[in-house]
């Protein structure tokens, strides 16, 4: 693994143009295999100042793989504007200096991040099509369609706004359920599925977030039920749910 770095002096009357550029060239970034994660951040005091950090699986995979590859035409178009604007370019490693804080993590990151999420999905979805009950509902689903609940289910659970900024939010994800007729051992089956799949992946079993991850399971999917039924009229915008620890935070032993 290696982090890039790359220090940026935008104008104010840039920084708005600047950042939309970087959120078209981070769905390059985010479809990009040799990139784990990526994060642009801007400084308070001085606010001309950006850093961008993108965590590469190594420095090969960045320098060769991802600028060779497919992805890169389509990332560099949109942020071509800005390299003139480049103060300081650097890649680093990890050292061993390193721990966790008194924050508590979000779901999320206790799971394991995105990764973690498109284990679950596709290991589910595969079972979801050998099911006899479920898996006509899933007839012609699109292959892409397991990598799109792993971003719904990061977003939900405190990771990057991904499904927002790249699906549609949660309008799009009642589209989805609209006139299906779902019937309830249909949603049974469903939840029960992803449960087996989340045992499967590895998920983490401690109970604090196993608690928190079938409450937010049952929610979904009873309004998933709901929504579905004809003649359903469920609100088209309402925000994205974002689902934390409820009562039970995780268990964190100390040092």
């Amino acid at each position: 693994m290696i982090v890039e770095y790359l220090r940026y002096r935008i104008e104010q009357a840039d920084a708005a143009a600047f950042e939309a550029a970087y959120a078209r060239a981070a769905t390059s970034l985010a479809a990009a295999p040799q990139c784990k994660d990526y994060e642009l951040t801007r400084c308070v005091d001085e606010p001309e100042w950006y850093v961008l950090r993108i965590t590469w699986t190594s420095a090969a995979d960045h320098l060769e793989g991802f600028r060779s590859g497919e992805h890169f035409p389509a990332f560099f178009a949109e942020i071509k504007p800005y390299v003139r604007d480049i103060a300081e370019m650097r890649h680093y490693v990890p050292t061993a200096v390193r721990g966790p804080g008194g924050a508590v993590p979000t779901l999320y990151e206790w799971a394991g991040g995105a990764e973690a999420f498109e284990r679950l999905t596709a290991t589910f979805y595969d079972r979801v099509l050998k099911d006899d009950l479920i898996g006509p509902l899933f007839a012609g689903m699109d292959p892409r369609h397991p990598r799109y609940v792993a971003m719904w289910l990061g977003e939900v659970f405190g990771g990057p706004a991904r499904y927002s900024e790249e699906r549609g939010g949660y309008h799009h994800m009642v589209t989805q359920h609209l006139g299906k007729a779902i019937s309830e051992p249909q949603r049974r089956r469903w939840v029960n599925l992803l449960m087996d799949a989340a045992d499967e992946v590895g998920l983490p079993t401690d109970p604090e977030f196993r608690a928190a991850f079938a409450s937010y399971i049952e929610w979904g999917t009873r309004l998933a039920f709901a929504n579905s039924q004809p003649g359903a009229t469920p609100p088209m915008q309402a925000p994205m749910p974002h689902w934390g620890w409820g009562v039970a935070p995780p268990y964190i032993p100390s040092p």
